[in-house]
């Protein structure tokens, strides 16, 4: 086999300096490739070889090009000039492109970079060929002329000459990401990076940019095929991590690798958004639970999930199974362990499905990172090494997981601490049907609170249906067995401490309701307290019972205000439980559902089927579908989207539709398919409608309407769905007059609405308290929404707030005509509204509006229960002063702002030709 020499020039003037020497791990030692790198002297980065461009970094700071011999080298301007968001450089060409040598690449300001990159050098790497011995031509030191040659290489002339376009040909991409999930790098996203990578069929690696933090040991990067090695990495949110795939589909790859890290993972983290604490060297780490101070007989924790109980404490230890410590023949070791692991992954398997089927999607997830735990290369490579030097295979499982787990739990880092009970869990899992004896468990928990130092998430799932309560000394609040108990309503103490483990109670009272933050085990309650929560429990249940009969009887508050309370949803099968809980139909059908957590787009027939499915389970009630609401914290990891510094005040929902208008057709296709021929509803609108997220003005929506009948007409169908708009930007509900006379209803999404109007990021936990939608300056926005649209359109509320006792009585006092709720709190909103004087409330309004803060609304709520609910001799004789009160706090809204009269004896002119 013959060899030719290949060179590679200088892509810029500047100073030769060895790759070894560049201030970054990841190109000094090698992790990315061979190389070299310059200092540079000039402000181009022209093309060092004849090839094609086939990658450019979003953010302009690298290029990848792909030499006539297929070695694709990377070009990176100065070191953590990702984070410069693409400032200061203006790319010169495009991914696809062919260019010859010196052809300029990109341009950058020097100056610019200068001031805030870590340092200006610039790696040039060999990406896909670590096997190649680079012999540099320039002595390090000295100043290399832009095209003078830099580098050359042997090759085989087959590999020279092999065809480019070869169809399967590897691939290598790469890129940066910053971690947001509030967890970190834990389990379950670890999980999705191996699922990624098997999907595009390529070699997935993370490595820590920039390195380690201060006072930590050195790690290198991580395979995705391995969950302990991608942990070990110790990745906090704010973290940025680079990703590189080799493979036909790298690049595919790698984009999904970036959407999955860079979007946060509120539901992924339980719910718990914690601030982060600083930490040496910028490490971010979770607050653990402060010292609190306990009466006798008193444990205080941290609230996992809320709830009040009585019941006997109950002990929960259960041994590891029994297994013998030497092998007979290390060949047959191997097999029974990889029958036992395949085993322990089809019974992971039933239980995913399992809980698919009932919508635990929490619960699936965990059990998805455990499969994903039990195919860890890693693990299993320590476990045959045991057996290579005598074990069994049921004590080297024992052994390898062991290690592991110690790691863990020794760790700073609590968040990964909390991962030790799952490698307990599958330790436990495979060690069973290896086992000489079969391990005991506890038994007596039936209606008991069960204690114990830890649980494994299998062990939850098996015991929560039987007990009434959970009690641990250890865990934390983003453990997977804290996401499973407030998933499940199960009230949990976690952090409890030692003191838990030698607790004993015939009788003790969980109380998970103090605050947001702790709650409290009382070991010995007296007759009294017991008395008193019996009886608050008794009236719990007689009122659940009663709400719950009452939940499909209209609602007419008690000064005779008509609303209607429909259900928030996700999925059909959530429908079908809205309507055995009594919703009025669905006022938000969050569509983007439908397109999570999959590697391609829902197809049309897909979505028809169930849209159609969720109008046929609400049984001719309305239905309201939410059009495709992506971008911010909610992407999709085949619609890659351009980086933005602020996400959510990006490209996302309607706005993202001009730009995408495949999927937003599909879509407007599929919807129209599955509204045709069904009945009107008692309003005379359509059973199925649509609504547009992320509305600014009226020309959206009619941007909208206008594509809506362009696609009916194409499909021949003559009735429209009703079509609204939600009201989250500020400017809509300033305007919501003329949103008013295009829409068919309008609904406010307080979520959005809030945040934009406070300027505080709903994601940002050290926030979350002030984010408040009863903050004056929100209540005067809804406020001049409902008086745009008063004898206009119809106005629901499909937020949180709608669901909050407090906000979602005010928010019916000012007049709005429908509050969308979760489902499990359709009875109880019902029964609340039905208490609601809305016009003793409203009598208020003046007065709570000209309160200085969020807080002090609800303070002033709190106190002022009679006027919620009792106050008859407060009601103005007429019954609109009230209302009234509420424009002139306002200003400039006018009066008879959420006048319900007015608004229920409306018609619309224009309905009739709509449908």
């Amino acid at each position: 086999m013959s060899s030719t020499l290949r060179f590679l020039g200088a892509p810029m003037r500047g100073v030769v300096v060895p790759l070894s020497e560049v201030p970054d791990p990841v190109f000094g030692e090698g992790v990315m490739g061979p190389g070299i790198a310059i200092d540079p002297l000039g402000e181009t980065l022209h093309a060092p070889c004849n090839g094609e461009v086939i990658q450019c970094a979003r953010t302009a700071h690298a290029i990848t090009l792909r030499d006539d011999g297929n070695h694709e080298w990377l070009l990176h301007i100065g070191l953590d000039t990702v984070d410069l968001g693409g400032e200061g450089f203006e790319l010169l060409v495009s991914a696809g492109e062919r260019v010859s040598a010196g052809d300029p690449l990109c341009r950058f300001d020097a100056d610019r970079l200068a001031q805030r990159a870590t340092a200006l050098v610039s790696p040039i790497v060999l990406t896909n060929g670590a096997e190649i011995q680079l012999e540099a031509l320039v002595t390090p030191g000295t100043v290399v002329e832009m095209g003078e040659a830099l580098l050359r290489w042997q090759v085989a002339v087959e590999a020279a000459s092999a065809g480019h376009d070869e169809p399967g040909r590897e691939q290598t991409a790469h890129d940066e990401a910053t971690i947001t999930s509030a967890s970190g790098l834990h389990a379950r996203p670890a999980a999705r990076l191996r699922a990624i990578a098997q999907t595009h069929a390529v070699e997935l690696t993370l490595t820590r940019a920039g390195g380690s933090r201060v006072g930590e040991p050195s790690v290198g990067e991580a395979s995705a095929a391995s969950l302990s090695a991608l942990l070990n990495l110790g990745l906090a949110r704010g973290d940025r991590v680079r990703i590189m795939a080799r493979g036909a589909s790298a690049q595919a790859a790698v984009e999904a690798a970036v959407a999955l890290l860079e979007t946060p993972e509120a539901a992924g983290d339980g719910g718990q958004n914690e601030p982060l604490q600083a930490r040496p060297g910028g490490q971010q780490r979770a607050p653990q639970a402060a010292a609190i101070e306990s009466a006798p007989g008193v444990l205080t924790g941290l609230a996992a999930s809320a709830g009040l109980v009585v019941g006997p404490l109950v002990r929960y230890t259960v041994a590891l199974p029994h297994v013998p410590d030497k092998g007979e023949n290390p060949e047959r070791e191997r097999q029974v362990l990889s029958q036992a692991v395949a085993d322990a992954d089809a019974s992971l398997a039933r239980a995913m499905e399992v809980a698919r089927a009932r919508g635990r999607e929490d619960e699936t997830e965990i059990f998805e990172a455990h499969r994903a735990w039990l195919d860890d290369p890693d693990l299993r490579a320590a476990a045959e090494a045991e057996i290579a030097s005598g074990h069994s295979a049921g004590r080297a499982w024992f052994l390898a997981l062991e290690r592991e787990i110690q790691r863990l739990q020794t760790g700073d880092n609590p968040l990964l601490a909390a991962r030790a009970d799952d490698l307990r869990d599958l330790q436990r899992r495979v060690m069973q049907p290896l086992a000489t004896e079969a391990a005991t468990t506890v038994s007596g928990i039936d209606g008991a609170i069960l204690t114990a130092r830890e649980l494994t998430p299998s062990q939850f799932v098996e015991v929560a249906d039987r007990i009434a309560g959970l009690c641990l000394a250890a865990g934390g609040l983003t453990s997977h067995v804290s996401i499973l108990a407030r998933a499940r309503g199960l009230p949990c103490l976690v952090a409890l401490g030692e003191a838990l483990l030698e607790a004993d109670s015939d009788k003790a009272c969980l109380d998970v309701r103090r605050d947001r933050h702790h709650g409290v085990l009382e070991l010995a309650p007296d007759e009294s307290r017991l008395a008193a929560v019996d009886a608050e429990l008794a009236g719990q249940r007689r009122q659940a019972s009663a709400e719950r009969a009452a939940a499909f009887d209209p609602v007419s508050t008690r000064d005779g205000r008509c609303l209607h309370v429909a259900a928030n949803i996700a999925s059909s099968m959530e429908a079908r439980e809205a309507a055995g809980a009594g919703a009025d139909g669905v006022g938000l059908m969050r569509s983007e559902f439908l397109f999570l957590k999959r590697q391609a787009a829902p197809t049309l027939a897909e979505q028809q089927a169930e849209y159609r499915a969720a109008v046929e389970a609400m049984g001719g009630k309305p239905v309201v579908v939410r059009l495709l609401d992506i971008g911010a914290d909610k992407q999709l990891p085949y619609l890659p989207l351009s980086a933005t510094p602020n996400p959510a005040l990006g490209e996302r929902g309607v706005r993202l539709w001009q730009t995408h208008p495949d999927l937003f057709e599909t879509q407007l296709d599929a919807l129209l398919e599955a509204g045709r021929g069904l009945p009107l509803c008692e309003d005379g609108l359509p059973t199925l409608r649509l609504m547009v997220p992320m509305v600014a003005d009226v020309g959206e929506l009619r941007w909208v309407r206008e594509r809506l009948v362009s696609r009916a007409t194409e499909l021949g169908i003559e009735r429209l769905p009703a079509l609204g708009a939600m009201i989250e930007v500020p400017t809509a509900a300033l305007c919501a007059a003329s949103l008013a006379r295009e829409a068919d209803f309008l609904s406010i999404g307080t979520n959005d609405l809030t945040q934009y109007a406070l300027a505080m990021d709903r994601e940002v936990a050290s926030l979350a308290l002030r984010n408040d939608v009863l903050h004056p300056g929100v209540l005067r926005l809804i406020a001049l929404c409902l008086e745009g649209a008063a004898g206009q359109c119809p106005v629901a509320v499909c937020g949180a707030a709608a669901g909050d006792p407090l906000a979602g009585a005010l928010l019916a006092a000012m007049g709005v005509d429908e509050l969308s709720v979760e489902p499990g709190r359709i009875a109880a909103v019902k029964a609340a509204l039905r208490r609601l004087h809305a016009g003793a409330l409203a009598s208020r309004l003046p007065s709570l509006l000209a309160l200085e803060d969020g807080a002090a609304v609800r303070q002033a709520l709190g106190d002022l229960p009679k006027a919620m609910l009792d106050a008859d001799d407060d009601v103005p004789d007429d019954g609109t002063q009230g209302i009234d009160g509420v424009s002139s706090s306002v200003g400039e809204v006018k009066s008879g702002i959420g006048s319900a009269t007015a608004r229920d004896n409306a018609t619309r002119d224009n309905t009739t030709t709509r449908d």
